[in-house]
């Protein structure tokens, strides 16, 4: 089955050139293009696409707030969010990851990341293997005025569960945490499931922004 995109930005330029690249790849169908967040939210109720990318900084309603309400629904059929940008260290971005986006790639990366960005979201998984990710999430995640992760919040963890989460925060995939805590790929995945829901997280990006949050991990325990 294709991916279904909607794309959000308000440069019709910049959509036309984003829906080029994503149909150049034979399992992506673009469904749809909005100018601002107002129509994104509008669209995705009528489309409900696989994945959004989502400009950010648009008139009307920014991509934050369309972010914010799209993924508000809490369903299993929510798309997944891809937020566009043209700041490697944005704290718009930042918010976007905590609210729920999947990751975030710039406006000026080459078409084979585009189209591996949105195969990587679209079947679940968060875009963070970008070193820069991990420096936004470090930079916005130290500041004094950030609302931190209440520690009630990980008590509901089992210390292998607190593991799983240092190892997510990390970096490192499924597969990896399985090779590094000698068990099975399957059962990294489902230690994974049960954290992001007993912490109530959409997806590893927004576990790995508790984790900055919390404490639980520092900046010297992250992995590029």
């Amino acid at each position: 089955m294709s991916i279904r995109v909607l794309i959000v930005d308000d440069q019709a330029l910049v959509r036309a050139g984003f829906r080029v690249l994503l149909e150049a790849s034979s399992d992506i169908d673009v469904i749809g293009e909005a100018e601002n967040g107002e129509q994104a939210i509008q669209l995705a109720a009528e489309l409900s696409p696989d994945v959004i990318l989502m400009d950010i900084r648009m008139p009307e309603m920014d991509g934050l707030e369309a972010t914010r309400r799209i993924l508000g629904e809490k369903t299993e059929t929510a798309p997944r969010v891809l937020v566009l940008t043209t700041f490697g260290a944005d704290e718009y971005v930042y918010e976007a990851l905590r609210i729920g986006a999947s990751g975030f790639l710039l406006k000026d990366t080459d078409p084979a990341q585009l189209i591996a960005g949105v195969h990587i979201v679209a079947r679940g998984d968060a875009l963070l293997s970008p070193s820069v990710t991990r420096r936004l999430i470090t930079e916005f995640a130290a500041r004094p005025d950030v609302r931190r992760a209440h520690p009630k919040e990980l008590e509901a963890l089992t210390e292998r569960e607190h593991e799983i989460l240092t190892l997510v925060a990390a970096g490192l995939s499924n597969d990896e945490i399985a090779g590094q805590l000698f068990i099975s790929p399957a059962t990294a995945k489902t230690h994974v499931s049960r954290v992001m829901m007993k912490l109530h997280a959409r997806d590893r990006a927004q576990l790995v922004v508790m984790a900055y949050e919390s404490g639980l991990v520092t900046p010297g325990l992250s992995a590029d």
